[in-house]
């Protein structure tokens, strides 16, 4: 490599990692104007001052002021300049609203930021994982991160679920008939649960998830949607399922987190009724490893090192699978648990997700 080649490429790298720069404070940024109220307030109730700003939201005038300018700088926000900072009046874009405060939206990710700086406040609990071997659990990365997940995936249950579904024979049937026992495994927030509820209205459904608070987040969200009838959710682990009771059980986005996958997909197969079947939703990575990859591949490899490996890894003995679960990595797990029919289900433009159909 020459000298103008190897400045070039030097240059490059550096610009990038300014821009990285540039993203991880807005990420910061962003997850402040979340978690104070602020984007929601200038959604609501309209363009203001900082001192407006802060006294609708309960917080400081002077770093309500400054979180204002930079939002504007950054073209997050727009403001109405004045000569005078404590006149100046900002206001939120109706793309900004929606991203940012919508959480019926397939649109909302201010939930993005909440699972980052999740991630960034266990930092020196990460390098002590990274240099042991050991691991860093849901319950420690906490609401910020239980929140982020289940507020993430809700729109895309409520919205997509019952459509993708329905457009599945091998599995609409199944789940229409009277009657029908279905159980949500890693349940999370129970938004899958109680989206599998609406669309089937004669089945009942079992929520099970080893995390407490996301146990009783998901009791919460139940009964505000007059589901706790039909919908019941268990603090257990799903590897404790024993009698051949399902007809169907899902697993959204939850068995790349598995310390024993294995373990869990054997009882799930236990659990399942003669012509019952497992569906998986999980991160659609590429079927190989291959580098450079794709932003997707950038991004789930970001989660599986900051949040998902760690937490898999928090529960001895592991397999350490990681968010980049690739297909060939399922089937294997599957087909050892004794559910030897491994389908991709036609399933396209859902999210970052893959489906796929495991049975006997």
């Amino acid at each position: 490599m020459d000298t103008v080649e190897q400045v070039d490429e030097v240059e490059a790298l550096g610009g990038r990692i300014f821009e990285a720069a540039l993203g991880a404070a807005d990420i910061l940024s962003i997850y402040l104007g979340d978690r104070l109220g602020w984007y929601r307030s200038l959604a609501a109730d309209g363009p203001c001052t900082a001192a407006e700003l802060a006294g609708r939201t309960g917080t400081h005038e002077r770093y309500a002021r400054e979180w204002l300018e930079q939002q504007a700088v950054t073209g997050l926000l727009t403001v109405q300049d004045d000569e005078d900072p404590a006149e100046r009046r900002y206001s939120i874009p109706a793309a900004a609203a929606e991203v940012f405060t919508d959480e019926t939206s397939l649109s909302y990710l201010a939930p993005f930021a909440r699972m980052f700086a999740s991630a960034a406040i266990q930092l020196p609990s990460l390098l002590d994982a990274y240099r042991t071997g050991g691991g860093v659990g849901w319950k420690q990365f906490g609401a910020d991160a239980r929140e982020s997940q289940a507020d993430m995936n809700r729109p895309w249950y409520e919205h997509q679920l019952p459509g993708a579904l329905a457009a599945t024979p091998s599995v609409h049937d199944a789940l229409s008939r009277p009657g029908a026992r279905i159980a949500d495994v890693g349940c999370g927030g129970g938004w899958s649960s109680i989206a599998l509820a609406r669309a089937y209205p004669e089945a009942t459904i079992d929520g099970i998830d080893v995390d407490a608070g996301s146990v009783d987040m998901a009791r919460k969200n139940a009964a505000g949607a007059g589901l706790a009838d039909r919908v019941t959710f268990t603090h257990a682990d799903a590897a404790g399922l024993t009698d051949a009771t399902y007809d169907a059980v899902f697993a959204f986005e939850c068995v790349h987190d598995m310390p024993r996958p294995v373990d869990v997909l054997a009882a799930v197969e236990r659990a399942l009724t003669p012509d019952g079947f497992v569906v998986v939703m999980d991160e659609a990575v590429a079927e190989t490893f291959s580098a450079p990859g794709d932003d997707l591949e950038r991004i789930m490899y970001g989660f599986s090192l900051l949040v998902c490996l760690p937490d898999g890894m928090s529960s001895p003995p592991s397999v350490g699978t990681g968010t980049v679960m690739r297909p060939d990595t399922l089937r294997g797990y599957a087909q050892e648990a004794g559910l030897t029919s491994f389908e991709i289900l036609p399933i396209e433009g859902f999210g970052f997700w893959r489906f796929y159909r495991l049975s006997r």
